[in-house]
């Protein structure tokens, strides 16, 4: 599915990205039963500083592009076909970073496994290979404060995230942030392999070999580069992705 085959469809390419990307984060295990979230910034005629948001209570699996619920940064909801209204603890982290980060167009927020086991470490990733190497350096952290229901605690969060697109919420799980949905989700995919690479290589018992700092600072480089390099418009791993979703789940852009 190209990126003009989404312009064409029925509902706006930012509504069918996002639920593609929940489709996704279900089909490779990395949803938390109807928790977690993954917000991209609305269509323009959807409301002015608007995003949008997967509606409570429904399973990733189940998440549809007209399903999405808009909602502004205030935490006024615009539209709700679904009629169930937003998780307040997923409105608290998404609206700190969209009103802070003009640049972000989709933030991915995750409780897989591997993805707390790691924050639950003091070290969190190690430079251990490659995957690894494409955050070198480039991860932000932001200390447990409880269950995100303080409005308080959006400031933190986004003076800890910085302008980093990776954060490691300590005790809790990962976070990514994207230019597009398909730039948050592949970041996301990447990071969570990371992190279960780092665990079963942790569990091997073997003396693990990091990665010189030399090594590491370069391949980071390298990466950060080949991001760069590439136009988000033209972005041909996630039209991959979105011929996925549509071939196991052809109903996510209704």
């Amino acid at each position: 599915m190209t990126l003009q085959e989404r312009v064409s469809a029925a509902q706006p390419t930012e509504r069918v990205d996002l639920a593609a990307a929940y489709r996704l984060v279900a089909h490779f295990n990395m949803d938390d039963s109807i928790f977690t979230h993954i917000s991209a910034r609305a269509p323009a005629d959807e409301g002015e500083h608007a995003f949008l948001i997967n509606p409570y209570g429904l399973r990733f699996d189940e998440v549809t592009a007209s399903s999405l619920v808009t909602v502004d940064v205030e935490g006024n909801i615009l539209r709700d076909t679904y009629g169930k209204g937003m998780n307040k603890a997923g409105f608290t982290i998404h609206s700190a970073v969209h009103a802070a980060r003009p640049d972000v167009g989709c933030v991915l927020h995750t409780h897989t496994v591997a993805g707390v086991a790691i924050s639950s470490l003091e070290e969190g990733i190690l430079p251990l290979n490659q995957w690894s190497l494409g955050f070198h350096k480039r991860i932000a952290f932001h200390d447990y404060e409880g269950v995100a229901l303080n409005l308080e605690e959006r400031e933190r969060l986004v003076a800890d995230l910085g302008d980093l697109d990776v954060m490691i919420l300590r005790n809790h799980g990962m976070l990514t942030c994207g230019r597009t949905v398909g730039e948050a989700f592949k970041r996301m995919y990447n990071l969570e392999r990371t992190c279960r690479a780092q665990l079963q290589i942790m569990a091997s018992g073997g003396k693990m070999r990091l990665v010189d700092e030399k090594l590491a600072d370069y391949v980071g480089e390298q990466f950060a580069n080949w991001s760069k390099m590439h136009d988000e418009k033209d972005d041909p791993e996630w039209d991959a992705y979105m011929r996925l979703a549509k071939k196991h789940y052809p109903d996510f852009d209704s």
